[in-house]
């Protein structure tokens, strides 16, 4: 089960990922369930988005809300 923090991270992550402060402690919990992954960019940066299993688990909390 997904905190609110960590669910409002996971759709910060989908909707703007250029928006997520890195150092975010929900990311560490959302990388350890395999929700997000760090994306190396061409340009060299980093860049967080959300996984298949992220994207699963969105639709099916909005699905129910």
């Amino acid at each position: 089960m997904l905190s609110p923090h960590e669910f409002a991270t996971l759709l910060l992550v989908k909707d703007a990922p250029n928006q997520v402060d890195m150092e975010r402690e929900e990311l560490d919990a959302l990388l350890e369930r395999q929700l997000v992954q760090l994306e190396r960019l061409a340009s060299g940066n980093e860049q967080w988005r959300v996984t298949e299993s992220g994207d699963t688990a969105l639709r099916a909390i909005k699905r129910f809300s």
